[in-house]
This record gives structure tokens, sequence and C-alpha cells, in this order.
């Protein structure tokens, strides 16, 4: 089956894949050939492809997915390749986003600093799989 995911600056990955699974709102959804339609949301995770014997990590940023015959569009705002992600620069957004979370007295946005949280996570958990 073939799998395209797409951000709004450039296509991250067009290539034939033999398992899919995708991060949606409801929970995590694996994906084989011939598998039923859907289009669902996504929440922000990990997509992990797997190729051959080998699998390939993608720490998407919420979006799209749709599936029918056999082609699995993923369409997100950003999305990070397992190869590309800076792993030290993950986990010092995820620090800095624990210690925002952690202030008792601090005036934060608590929902941009739980999605800051979210997806260094996603990064980290991308990048350490593969």
């Amino acid at each position: 089956m073939k799998l395209k995911i797409i951000t709004h600056e450039r296509v991250v990955f067009d290539n034939e894949v033999d398992e899919l699974v995708v991060q949606t709102t409801n929970g995590l959804i694996g994906i084989l050939k011939d598998h039923i339609p859907i289009t669902t949301s996504l929440e922000i995770g990990v997509t992990k492809a797997k190729i051959g014997e080998k699998y390939k990590y993608f720490a998407t940023m919420g979006g799209v997915f749709q599936f029918r015959e056999n082609n699995a569009v993923i369409l997100t705002d950003v999305c990070d390749e397992d190869t590309d992600i800076d792993i030290a620069r993950a986990k010092s957004a995820k620090e800095r986003a624990e210690a925002r979370l952690a202030e008792v007295n601090a005036d934060i946005d608590a929902k941009r600093a739980q999605a800051a949280l979210a997806r260094s996570l996603a990064r980290l958990q991308a990048a350490l799989d593969r």
C-alpha cells in the first residue's frame, strides 16, 4: 500500500509500506493492505510504518488520516522523520514545557504548555524508537 505524508510546506514521505500504525484522537489504529476505507482525526503522536523488515517513525502533530483503495494519506501541519529529529533539542523542549507546567504561581497558558510537551514527547518517541 502507498503512504503519503503531506505538510503545508512539503511532501515528507511518499512510498510503499507494508503496515501502518497511526495515533488517532480515539486511540491507535493499525492498517494493513485492503483495510476498509477510513477517515479520522490524528492526535499529536507517532506514526509507525513497516517497510519490509524495518520500521520508520514519524512525529506527526495532529492532522487528518485517510485510507482508501490501499492509499494512505496523512495531512498534518508538522511532521518530523525519525532520522531528522534533534534529540537534544526535543529533550530541552520537554524540560521547558514540564517546568512551565510545574510552576504553581505562573501565569501560563496551560494548553500551550501541554501541547508543547506532547510535541516534544512525540519527537523523542519517534527518534528513540528507530
